[in-house]
């Protein structure tokens, strides 16, 4: 392995073929029987933790890697870090690679955090000089305060990825790996590692591994999908993280026969031929527009029933396609039973353009104990009553779905992606997910000038 003179200088990192194959032995007895025999008999069963990977990662991207627990994503960046050998194929770098496979990797339990900076920072290739120059900036970061002189070993699981993560994160990478950091922290230290991505997007390459969909979405421009050792799909974040959810449905009831639906091509608001008005009401709040259900969006569920209809309407006047934040809404959710369900649940979620979830909810946290049994050929209309955020410009989308049992053990029948396109236009609150409705802004200045006004110099 190593550096390929004839790669792009474009691409950072490029797999071949990686496959990485385990010998498992039954019996520590079967270990020590192989060592005399060698090749000339097997005592062991093959496990291929990784088959036949393939793909070229660019300078600037961000690609993400999902995949259940099992899947091989660990053992995949161990590879591309270089800390674990392949059995077959090759790997290809190009610039420094820093990994946050384990935060802290190297720490001394019996060091102060201090004296964890210096041993951390040079284990990752930096020079004492360079520790020096940048010891204050990895300080500030890691925000651990008085804590800093005291040994690790009484830091909190927080404070300890606070400390690793700032370590790691000045070390001028080319590419950085990420696996699940940002599960060990607090929000604060999660906001603020996102805010690190994002500058370090303007210069770097991020090879980004979690459980989290809407983080990958939002993370990254591409995505892998992991199953079993081998890449099952590679896309768009969007499309690959909703492919992920729909099998996952799928394997968590193994009994269901799954249906899945492709949908037809992607809907744009643009597409759905609705006009703003001349005259905009009341400019102070974000309008938005809201487009027809569309019925041929990807979807999934073994097929016990089917959302007919989503639709979203104010509550305090007559129905228009231009509706208000801030104003209170009602969702409507309808759908038709093909066979018996017990105890149905109707839901919804709400993402922007990155797949990113605003809000949700479902019947089931409104009626945790409503049990019937609905009979096949049965319309189910669920009304959700709720002020809309206010949110910033752009397209959303509202994800609907209807399963039956209870949240936590239940059959999806159909999950419809996309069935609601809204747009948002004229929003004024700037920056941010969403806004918050100023009921009032005050500013008021009091002057408490010490010199009397006679004595003022002209």
């Amino acid at each position: 392995m190593g550096v390929d003179t004839a790669m792009s200088e474009d691409v950072v990192i490029k797999l071949v073929n990686i496959g990485k194959c385990y010998n498992i032995f039954a019996k520590p007895a079967d270990r020590l029987k192989q060592m005399f025999w060698r090749n000339r008999r097997k005592y062991y069963s093959e496990y291929w933790a990784l088959r036949d990977i393939s793909f070229e990662i660019r300078r600037g991207e961000a690609i993400g890697i999902i995949g259940r627990n099992g899947a091989g994503k660990s053992t995949l960046l161990q590879i591309v870090t270089g800390t674990l050998e392949p059995t077959t194929g090759t790997v290809t770098r190009q610039g420094r690679v820093a990994a946050l496979l384990e935060l802290g990797a190297g720490f001394n339990p019996d060091f102060t955090g201090a004296e964890n900076v210096q041993l951390a920072a040079s284990l990752l290739g930096l020079t004492q000089s360079q520790i020096d120059a940048r010891y204050d900036a990895i300080v500030e970061f890691a925000g651990i305060g008085d804590f800093l002189s005291q040994p690790v070993k009484l830091y909190s699981s927080g404070m300890y990825a606070r400390l690793a993560f700032s370590v790691a994160a000045h070390v001028d990478a080319d590419v950085l790996i990420v696996d699940e950091t940002l599960s060990v922290g607090d929000a604060a230290f999660t906001q603020k590692c996102m805010r690190f991505f994002d500058q370090f997007r303007s210069r770097g390459t991020i090879l980004f591994v979690s459980h989290d969909t809407g983080a990958v979405t939002r993370l990254c421009d591409r995505v892998i999908w992991l199953e079993d050792g081998s890449v099952r799909m590679e896309g768009a974040p969007k499309e690959t993280s909703e492919a992920y959810l729909a099998a996952t449905y799928a394997e968590s009831n193994p009994s269901a026969r799954f249906k899945f639906f492709p949908g037809s091509k992607p809907v744009r608001a643009d597409d759905r031929g609705i006009s703003l008005p001349a005259n905009l009401p009341n400019p102070a709040k974000p309008k938005l527009e809201i487009f027809d259900f569309n019925p041929e969006s990807a979807g999934f569920g073994e097929g016990g029933a089917t959302i007919c209809n989503v639709s979203l309407r104010a509550i305090n006047r007559d129905g228009t396609a231009l509706l208000e934040g801030g104003e209170e809404m009602e969702l409507v959710i309808e759908a038709q039973t093909l066979t018996p369900l017990d105890n149905p649940i109707l839901g919804f979620i709400v993402k922007d353009r990155l797949g990113q979830i605003l809000f949700n909810r479902n019947t089931y946290a409104s009626h945790p104990i409503a049990a019937q049994t609905v009979p096949p050929h049965s319309t189910i209309i669920a009304r959700f009553h709720f002020v809309m955020p206010l949110l910033d410009n752009g397209e959303y989308s509202v994800s609907s779905a209807i399963a039956d049992g209870t949240v936590e053990s239940h059959t999806q029948h159909h999950w419809l992606h996309d069935s609601l396109i809204f747009r948002v236009s004229h929003a004024e609150h700037g920056r941010g997910l969403i806004g918050v409705q100023m009921l009032g802004v005050d500013l008021h200045v009091t002057s408490h000038d010490p010199m009397p006004s006679q004595d003022r110099p002209e």
